[in-house]
Order: structure tokens, then sequence, then C-alpha cells
């Protein structure tokens, strides 16, 4: 059976927040379409995807709507988009498969996440979300809603929350399930709605969000998938990136992987979580990561394009 996980980069389906629903399903269909070519492959899938503007277009709401309705708190928000994101990748897939006469069950699951309630991130958030305000707006934000503002590298100010390292998925038993029984699963949404574990074994949210990559990283591990995709903006990885001597990566090893992390070359706001995803995931079992563009993803787990992570060169 050949099993991966592919991970939609966050603007798959929409790159500014301000597209309208129409182009959001538009950008949704394109970015599908490398997704049913690994299909035709016989691959058994599971789809995850980002929804960083979503998510900034919800708080947006909240702020806008205070004096009216109650506030809604960072889980329900992952859970909303991840059920209106969820179908609209569900129902563009399900038409593209009817249109070629591929007969493949797909389902979204809204997936919580196992975290640690002791997170160091949980003490001191850091993952700056949604817009950007002056001083002042930010102030008041604070006092309104008990927010933790910070200044974003001299750009304005915004919203930081926690951003915990996910340990399993609350729902893996039945995506995997599914998943080998061929339907197309779509899950972990915007890296998935972070829960922890009470002492009597109950569930409880936490008001954070999960980076989407590393989500996808412990999915992959939890279905027992061969293969993890991050689909992003680039065709590959390089080291010392838009320098004279920027190098292309084409396959590397985790040793090497973990060298050029600790090296400094991959940013935390950018290569640097789908690096330690990867690792993560090599480190657990995992047999090969690639980190590819969306248009690439076909030809990337044939060999023929993309940036390879493997345990070891067999």
């Amino acid at each position: 059976m050949k099993k991966a996980v592919i991970a939609l980069g966050g603007n798959a389906i929409a790159s500014t927040g301000k597209e309208n629903i129409h182009e959001q399903f538009a950008n949704t269909r394109k970015s599908l379409e490398s997704i049913v070519e690994l299909i035709q492959e016989g691959y058994n899938l599971a789809i995850t995807h980002g929804n960083g503007p979503q998510v900034g277009n919800a708080l947006l709401r909240v702020e806008r709507t205070a004096e009216d309705i109650p506030a809604l708190p960072l889980g329900i928000i992952v859970a909303d988009t991840e059920g209106s994101m969820g179908y609209m990748v569900e129902q563009s897939l399900q038409n593209k498969l009817h249109s070629i006469d591929i007969k493949r069950s797909v389902v979204t699951i809204v997936t919580q996440v196992i975290v640690d309630p002791n997170d160091p991130s949980i003490i001191n958030p850091t993952k700056f979300i949604g817009p950007f305000y002056t001083r002042k707006q930010a102030e008041n934000l604070a006092i309104n809603f008990n927010w933790v503002i910070k200044e974003d590298s001299g750009r304005g100010y915004r919203r930081v929350v926690p951003s915990p390292i996910p340990i399993r998925i609350v729902n893996r038993g039945i995506i995997q399930q599914l998943v080998d029984q061929e339907v197309i699963v779509i899950a972990a949404g915007g890296g998935g709605i972070p829960v922890y574990v009470e002492i009597d074994g109950t569930y409880e949210g936490v008001d954070a969000v999960i980076d989407k990559d590393r989500a996808s990283a412990v999915l992959a591990h939890d279905i027992s998938a061969q293969t993890f995709v991050s689909l992003t903006n680039v065709e590959n990885v390089y080291i010392n990136f838009n320098k004279p001597d920027q190098r292309k990566l084409e396959q590397i090893t985790v040793l090497e992987a973990k060298k050029y992390l600790a090296e400094g070359q991959f940013p935390p706001g950018s290569m640097g979580p789908k690096i330690e995803a990867a690792i993560s995931f090599l480190e657990s079992g995992g047999k090969q990561v690639i980190i590819t563009s969306l248009e690439k993803a076909k030809q990337a787990v044939l060999g023929n394009a993309g940036t390879r992570i493997v345990r070891n060169f067999s």
C-alpha cells in the first residue's frame, strides 16, 4: 500500500485573505490538480491544509462584532475553518474525481490534536496571527480581549498566541482505518484543534494554534504513512537562499538536515518548521519527506523534482 500525507501550503486556498468564496474555490480546484495525479498513481492519501488567512479574517470578525455577539476562542475558530475549508477541498476533489471516473470516497474530519499543557509556548506565546495594528489599537485590543500583543519586526503590532508542539492525533484510529480503505481523508486542517488530556482522561481545549507541518508529520506517523509531502511555493529547499552561492538541495539525509538547521539555513518563519517536521517524521519511523511546489508534486514523488529528505542514503 502506497500511503502518504499531503500538506497543502497555507496560501493554497487564500493567499491574502481578501479572496471571495468563488476565488477560494477556484484556488482550491487548482491546488488539487497534482493531488489527483497522485491518486491516479495509486496513493492512499490524507490531506492537510493551512488556514492562516482564514483565521486572520475570523479574528477580525471577533474584534468588529465584540459589542453584539460573544467572542470565539481560537480552538473554535480553528474548528470552524477546518470544517469550511475541508468542505471546499472535499467537494472540489469529489467533483474532479467524478469527472475522470475515479470512484473514491472523500471525507473531512475535524481533528483534535493533543499537546502538552505545560508546553513553553503556552507560558511565553510567540506565534504572530491576525492583522497588523498601531500601538494604540494594540493596547486597546489587549485590554478588551485580554490578548497578548507584540511588535512584529518593526512592521506594526500583532496578536501573539501559543503554538505548542503536537504530540498525538486524537482521531488517528478512524483516519488510518479510512485511509487504509482507500478513502481520501482531509484532516488536521490548520494544524488541528489543540487539546490536552486531563487527569481523568478527558480532553480540554487550549487557546492556541498548532503549526500545520508539525501536525501533518504527527498525522503521517500516527497513520503509518511511508511518505510525507509538504507542498509550498518553491520547487526545492535551498541553502544560502537568495545569496550568490545559493544551492538547491535535491536529496539530503536527516543528519544533513539537522546540520543545516543548526547553521540557521532554515528560518523559523519559513522553511524551519517544515524541516523540523521532516526530521520528526523520519526519526519516528517515516520513510521519506518531500518538499516541493504544488505544481511539481507528482514529479517530486516519482523522484524527478523537489527536495527529498531520507533517514539514510540506500
